[in-house]
């Protein structure tokens, strides 16, 4: 259907805080590495009207499925156990988890709809392709960590390697590799209509009856395969599809010693399969193809461990020489594509109230690539276009996307482009954990210095100290820019130090 040429209008000038009713509340619940997040509206009639985004935790948090436990249970007293819509935003653990370890406490809830991106539908074709590939990589990865595993002598490069497969195996796809599916689909299932709903950019901005002071645009995940391979910035592209010959070669490399299947060709061999001999069998001590050469012999005295009572340099440890392992280094650059393509098919959601123009801005953990996709999207509205810049221009309330890690929020089409005084922000984080599992600096001390400059400070993260204390309050005054309460609750002592929750009035 054609439209009628829309003009671009100018951003609506957002009213001051003093002079707006709160629009909104938000309970961030405070588990540090992972995300849920209770936003209830109110309907015209004065009823809540309740969307749950994400929830789940890190597999690394000790007592995390107890944790999150805690986090249902508390839902389900301040909601009476109705959600009218639960928004995933992508399939990671840290997300989804608690739809599976709390499956039993969430069995009694009443949602309304489920919303997902369309990379978790089954019947686009695109997100089958995208799907097809996650499959291979994560087969893949499984048997290269399998081995890894099961090897002595590794070398400080490849423990490193090994290390960060178990991190992406079991942090962020769960133990089994596609446990993060059974959660995703747990969450499915709790919906009252037949499927979820699932969105994507461009059209129209979303709507709901129930509230008809609220418009939500869908800026993520993009169609474009280009956007998805974006990693770290606009001048690196990382293909996602790349991942197709990274786990061939890998499959490849782990079917080396099957000798019990004689049509295998190893694609990555320069010779072939009947010349030179496995060094498996040359450290046993056979002699190789040509008799007249004891291949066996020199593979020992050069590339095997300590001989007996050697009394010669070269007669000691020798197998710090061999590589045999290093080829399975690529399967980093897989694990790395992987996770990050996973986090760029987030669903990002902007909230407008129509009356104030004001913006609230979920993304999940949408990476470089998909923030940079916003870029040129527009949304007809009325007679006018709203864009992509306007709605970050008039976002009051930014959910930090990836737990401030220093590649997922970019700083041009990012940061400088959240111009308004009100902007507020809330960061899903916990740096100790973050540590653990060796992610470096999380949150990224850039970002948390750029969100403090442009919020004057009213910032609030997961492992805040006064969260644990029930009577702390934040650093900054409330009410000040979109924030106009705060109010918090500690954990149970038991489940270890910190906030269970922490709420937000906004305007």
């Amino acid at each position: 259907m054609s439209r009628r040429p829309a003009t671009r209008r100018r951003p609506a000038e957002a009213a001051p805080a003093a002079a707006l009713a709160s629009a909104v509340t938000v309970r961030h619940y405070c588990q540090g590495i992972g995300d849920c997040h209770l936003l209830t509206f109110t309907k015209p009639d004065g009823s809540p009207f309740r969307m749950l985004i994400d929830c789940g935790i890190h597999v690394s948090i000790a007592g995390g499925p107890a944790l999150v436990a805690d986090i249902v249970a508390d839902l389900k007293k301040q909601t009476g156990g109705r959600i009218d819509v639960l928004v995933i935003t992508h399939e990671h653990w840290d997300h989804v988890s608690g739809f599976l370890t709390a499956k039993d406490l969430f069995k009694d809830f009443v949602v309304g709809d489920v919303w997902m991106a369309w990379t978790e539908n089954p019947a686009d074709t695109e997100a089958l392709e995208l799907d097809k590939f996650k499959g291979q990589a994560l087969a893949a990865l499984q048997g290269v960590g399998q081995k890894l595993d099961g090897m002595q002598g590794l070398s400080p490069y490849m423990a490193g390697v090994r290390d960060g497969l178990q991190s992406v195996l079991g942090f962020q796809f769960g133990a089994a590799g596609e446990r993060v599916r059974s959660a995703r689909d747990a969450a499915a299932k709790l919906s009252a209509k037949p499927s979820p709903t699932y969105f994507e950019p461009g059209g129209p901005p979303q709507t709901i009856a129930e509230l008809p002071n609220l418009r939500i645009y869908v800026l993520g995940p993009p169609r474009d395969k280009a956007a998805l391979r974006l990693e770290e910035k606009a001048g690196e592209m990382f293909p996602l599809a790349s991942g197709g010959p990274f786990a061939r070669a890998l499959s490849s490399g782990l079917r080396m010693n099957q000798d019990d299947d004689p049509t295998f060709v190893d694609e990555l061999s320069p010779f072939e399969r009947n010349i030179g001999t496995p060094l498996s069998a040359a450290l046993n001590g056979d002699k190789g193809s040509d008799p007249a050469v004891d291949i066996g012999a020199f593979t020992r005295k050069q590339y095997s461990g300590p001989v007996s009572g050697a009394a010669s340099m070269e007669d000691r440890d020798q197998s710090w020489r061999r590589i045999d392992a290093d080829w399975m280094g690529i399967a980093a650059d897989l694990a790395m594509q992987l996770d990050r393509g996973v986090n760029n098919t987030s669903l990002v959601l902007a909230f407008e109230f129509i009356d104030s123009g004001r913006v609230l801005l979920f993304p999940g953990d949408a990476q470089i690539g998909n923030w940079l996709s916003w870029k040129d999207l527009k949304w007809p509205v009325g007679q006018g276009t709203v864009t992509s810049a306007d709605l970050l221009a008039r976002t009051v309330y930014l959910k930090v996307a990836h737990h401030g890690s220093q590649n997922a929020t970019p700083q041009k089409q990012g940061f400088d482009l959240l111009t308004s005084a009100d902007l507020s922000a809330f960061i899903p984080t916990n740096k100790v954990d973050a540590v653990k599992v060796h992610w470096g600096e999380m949150p990224y001390d850039g970002i948390l210095t750029a969100l403090e400059a442009k919020t004057k400070g009213r910032v609030i993260r997961a492992d805040d100290p006064w969260l644990a204390d029930a009577n702390g309050k934040p650093a900054f005054a409330a009410p000040s820019g979109s924030i106009q309460a705060v109010r918090s609750a500690p954990r149970d002592p038991a489940r270890g130090p910190g906030g269970l929750w922490v709420e937000v009035d906004l305007v």
